[in-house]
């Protein structure tokens, strides 16, 4: 019963979280693929070594990681009980491979200074939650930011872990999070990991096609205006630098009538990308709190969607 399981994850980490306590006692189960991730790094991706050499221990890596994240799983779920209580408990080791809760929790901690006023405290929390350099960020582009992280995770966060949970059940779950914490740490094309990093970066895209533009079409259908959030996100998702994160952010661009996206700074790069929805107006503090509202109703029409094949098939 994948999408009973999953579903019963959605509900623990949306009413949950993962506590703060129990995060500095343990950590948390993707600080500890994070871990294995940094430590395999270190020892395989040697600058002197050739390209190819540093393609192919990238790959061995990802198969890594992938094997530590997927082997206990899948020997968890060949002793768990079948029947309801198996969907339960299945459903609790998923919990935490689900982001909903902290993502609402890190966007509104933007938020809440943002309205405020208080720039510098808007730019500590962004910090957390993106790349670029908040320091040169003015409100728009602070607002901007989290928008476009809020559309971003959703996929990465909720969406595709919940999406490979219903199809392979927890190996399936455990899986995703060991790619997407892959490319989070080692995807990026830059001269350290443009070669090491391959692998786990075009994994990365391959296993985020579907769930991409299926958070895409969930933003469209909550949105106030899902027609505008249709033909914005079929205009503008294929000028996104990712071959993904465009579906959900432009959906969001047009659901709630704002430009996203847009030149960029990382570091002392310049990242001139296309705009979202461009013509329309920056998005102002506020806007935050409408860009959570409509992720809300995003992640009730997932859980909705989840009960519904329960429904229909069992589960």
């Amino acid at each position: 019963m994948s999408a009973a399981a999953m579903l019963v994850a959605l509900a623990i980490e949306g009413m949950a979280g993962w506590p703060d306590r129990l995060h500095a006692r343990i950590g948390h189960p993707v600080t500890w693929i994070g871990a294995l991730i940094a430590a395999l790094e270190a020892r395989l991706n040697r600058p002197d070594d050739a390209p190819a050499t540093r393609r192919r221990l990238g790959a061995l890596a990802v198969a890594v990681t992938l094997a530590a994240a997927v082997l206990p799983a899948w020997a968890l779920v060949s002793i768990l009980p079948g029947g309801w209580l198996g969907t339960v408990l299945t459903g609790i080791l998923a919990a935490p491979l689900v982001a909903s809760r902290s993502l609402f929790d890190h966007v509104a901690r933007v938020a809440k200074p943002l309205a405020a006023g208080d720039l510098a405290g808007a730019r500590e929390a962004v910090s957390m939650i993106v790349g670029r350099d908040p320091a040169r960020l003015d409100q728009a582009g602070l607002a901007r930011a989290a928008l476009e992280s809020l559309a971003e995770n959703a996929s990465d966060g909720i969406v595709a872990p919940v999406f490979w949970g219903v199809l392979l059940g927890l190996p399936g779950i455990a899986g995703y999070k060991a790619v997407n914490t892959l490319d989070s740490m080692i995807g990026h094309r830059n001269e350290r990991y443009e070669d090491f990093g391959r692998v786990a970066a075009r994994l990365d895209d391959l296993v985020n096609l579907l769930p991409a533009r299926l958070t895409g079409a969930l933003f469209c259908l909550v949105a106030g205006h899902p027609a505008r959030a249709a033909r914005t996100m079929m205009r503008d998702a294929g000028a996104h630098r990712s071959p993904n994160a465009g579906w959900p952010e432009a959906a969001m661009a047009g659901g709630l009538g704002l430009r996203l996206s847009g030149p960029r700074i990382y570091g002392d790069r310049v990242s001139d990308e296309p705009w979202l929805n461009a013509g329309a107006p920056d998005p102002a503090p506020g806007d935050l709190w409408r860009g959570l509202w409509l992720y809300v109703r995003a992640m009730a029409g997932l859980a909705l969607g989840l009960a519904t094949l329960v429904w229909i098939f069992g589960g």
